[in-house]
């Protein structure tokens, strides 16, 4: 078992900046790629950022694209989600996921696809 734990979320007004970060803990070992989704009030999950387990492959949703990058550092064995310019409708519930996978350049955007996800860090962008 893998256990995800968010932190960084806060109340930011538009414009600002935030860090989320992704402390995976427990049965880390082997090759894991990584993602962040978000949930807004009354809206379904949706997919922000993807990472490959090897780390040389992105992906950002377009949303987004330009003011979130997603990173890892293995040295401190973190998952990072660097958001700027944010915006009112960036408010939401963000959470990490990991995937098991035998391909290391792969990343990957939908939610099923994840078998661990952390708790959720809550993001409030006021206008």
């Amino acid at each position: 078992q893998v256990q995800l734990v968010e932190s960084g979320g806060g109340l930011v007004q538009a414009g600002g900046s935030l860090r989320l970060s992704c402390a995976p803990s427990g049965r880390t070992a082997g090759s894991y790629a990584m993602g962040w989704f978000r949930q807004a009030p009354g809206k379904e999950r949706e997919f922000v950022a993807a990472i490959s387990a090897n780390s040389t492959n992105t992906y950002h949703a377009d949303s987004v694209k330009g003011r979130f990058t997603i990173s890892v550092d293995n040295a401190q064995n973190m998952v990072y989600l660097r958001m700027n310019s944010l915006k009112p409708e960036d408010t939401a519930v963000y959470y990490c996921a990991a995937k098991p996978t035998m391909y290391p350049w792969s990343y990957y955007t939908q939610a099923i696809e994840y078998d661990y996800w952390g708790q959720g860090t809550r993001v409030t962008v006021s206008s």
